[in-house]
């Protein structure tokens, strides 16, 4: 099991706040002993959960191609079919453009939502295998992303993933607790990345959207299934997409 490096921060963070609680309680008269018991109580029970929350555990994807992963770790929270109106407004909110919205009306489009709570893992992962294209980062709401509105208007980051078979957008929703998203990869260039490669992180309960072409994937899975990044296979190609 390895922990995220981005932790590092949060962890001073705990140990400053277990340290000012200790200056407090001796400004005030209270027993310096007993004090700072407290004080590392409260830091180890901080920290603790900072390490667990940036885990970053092995996954192991099938062996079959034609299988696509969930991106997320937590709950399967909606899946729905867009019409061409929908989701043309969801890619202008997303950063695509018309040929690469084009591309995934054949004729609808599907959305799977994740939705992550604060003791998920937060690691994301590839759906599928393909070139990865950094769409942007775009400002939005903080709604909590239990709300389903927030898969509309909150902030997030956009990737697209292609490959000869189909599309796949991603994106990172975050809502009114810390608010980051990062992407790992290069901003500027096509990467190729392998279905169940690591692609980012969101902090802190969170929200996974993944877009495919209706018409290109059977889905597999069901609002409120539990679902692994990386191993949990959510759909797999059709036949005649192949």
């Amino acid at each position: 099991m390895s922990i995220r490096h981005e932790v590092i921060p949060f962890l001073i963070a705990g140990l400053i706040v277990a340290g000012l609680i200790a200056i407090a309680g001796k400004l005030i008269g209270l027993n310096t002993t007993k004090t700072l018991i407290s004080a590392c109580i409260l830091c180890i029970i901080i920290n603790g959960y900072f390490l667990y929350f940036f885990r970053n555990p092995a996954r192991t994807p099938p062996a079959d191609t034609n299988m696509i992963l969930a991106g997320a770790d937590g709950t399967i929270a909606k899946i729905c079919t867009m019409s061409k109106e929908e989701f043309t407004s969801a890619a202008q909110f997303c950063g695509l453009n018309a040929e690469q919205t084009e591309s995934f009306l054949k004729p609808k489009v599907v959305r799977i939502s994740i939705f992550l709570s604060l003791f998920d893992v937060h690691v994301n992962r590839t759906p599928i295998s393909g070139n990865a294209s950094f769409l942007g980062y775009f400002p939005g709401k903080h709604l909590f992303t239990f709300d389903e509105k927030s898969s509309d208007v909150n902030q997030h980051n956009a990737i697209l993933v292609t490959n000869d078979s189909t599309s796949c957008m991603i994106t990172q929703i975050v809502g009114p607790v810390c608010r980051r998203v990062i992407y790992w990869h290069d901003h500027d260039k096509e990467v190729p990345l392998t279905a169940g490669d690591s692609i980012g992180m969101m902090k802190f309960g969170s929200r996974l959207d993944m877009y495919f072409p209706s018409k290109d994937i059977e889905i597999t899975i069901k609002e409120g299934d539990k679902v692994k990044a990386g191993e949990t296979i959510i759909a797999k190609m059709r036949e005649e997409t192949k």
